[in-house]
């Protein structure tokens, strides 16, 4: 399986905060909400953060990754009943026909271009009408427009070819846009009746009905009858107050060793300069001097 080298700038890590921390809390928030009792697992499950949330509200969950170290990690930091981590590849999952309710894989195809084998390898473990939801960066937004190559990147998809691999493999299917935004919600106290997307500047506001530019699609499918999915938004302030409380601890680290890194210099100073230690120096000049000869 042709397969870019992922490092760990390109794997998600809980101990950073980036735009797409929020991006994958995201799709992972939705994912665990529609993976309730269910029996799922996750592919490139990578750190293994989203699979310990999935594993919240699942009955099962099992990460799959390419790599060994990735997951034993994983298997040491996350620690439940009803999850567990396995070494393989998207185009050979290490688990029985027909093992899961549903299938999570989130940023994987990108990476190799076996994206045939990949989702026979989907359709293979699933039970009958059970559910993948799969997402991939959409070429035209994030990489076309903006003129951004990744290097990482083994074999990106434009949404007409997303689309039509989804189609080969699954009766029905629901597209999902995403896109990074900052704004707020103002909302009635309690009993919402509906959600109004509104842009625009100083200038002029208006309504849409839909994000103009978004850089990931993400599709829903089964051969079943699909869940509907409105409108969602992710609050991304815990994470990052979580990160800048990581922040600070380990600037007040630093600061402990440097302060004590001066107050041992200054000890050394003083014994340096004190009058026992050029006392000693004098007195120990002979049995120097035949040393260093």
């Amino acid at each position: 399986m042709k397969k870019a080298p992922v490092p760990e700038l390109e794997r998600l890590s809980t101990g950073t905060f980036t735009a797409s921390s929020v991006e994958h809390l995201h799709r992972y928030a939705i994912a665990a909400d529609l993976c309730r009792g269910k029996d799922v697992l996750d592919i490139a499950s990578g750190e293994g953060y989203g699979s310990n949330l999935l594993a919240n509200l699942s009955n099962s969950v099992t990460g799959v990754d390419i790599s060994t170290d990735v997951i034993e990690h994983a298997s040491a930091k996350y620690v439940r009943p009803n999850l567990r981590f396995l070494q393989g590849s998207a185009d050979a999952i290490p688990l029985p026909t027909g093992s899961v309710d549903a299938v999570v894989s989130f940023e994987t195809l990108e990476h190799h271009d076996k994206h045939e084998e990949m989702l026979r390898e989907i359709k293979r473990v699933l039970r009958g009408n059970g559910m993948m939801i799969i997402s991939t960066p959409d070429k035209l937004s994030y990489s076309d427009i903006p003129q951004y190559k990744n290097e990482y990147h083994v074999k990106e998809l434009y949404l007409d070819e997303f689309t039509a691999l989804v189609q080969r493999f699954f009766k029905r299917h629901r597209l999902l846009f995403q896109g990074l935004l900052y704004g707020t919600f103002i909302t009635p106290e309690r009993d919402w009746t509906g959600f109004a997307y509104y842009r625009g500047d100083f200038e002029a506001c208006e309504a849409a009905q839909y994000v103009s530019r978004h850089d990931y699609n993400i599709a829903i499918a089964s051969d079943g009858e699909l869940p509907e999915i409105g409108v969602s938004f992710f609050d991304g302030n815990q994470v990052l107050r979580d990160f800048k409380r990581l922040v600070a601890e380990e600037r007040r680290h630093a600061s402990n060793l440097e302060y004590r890194l001066h107050s041992l210099e200054k000890v050394l100073r003083d014994v340096e300069h004190s009058l026992a230690y050029r006392l000693g120096r004098s007195l120990s000049w002979p049995v120097r001097l035949l040393r260093s000869r």
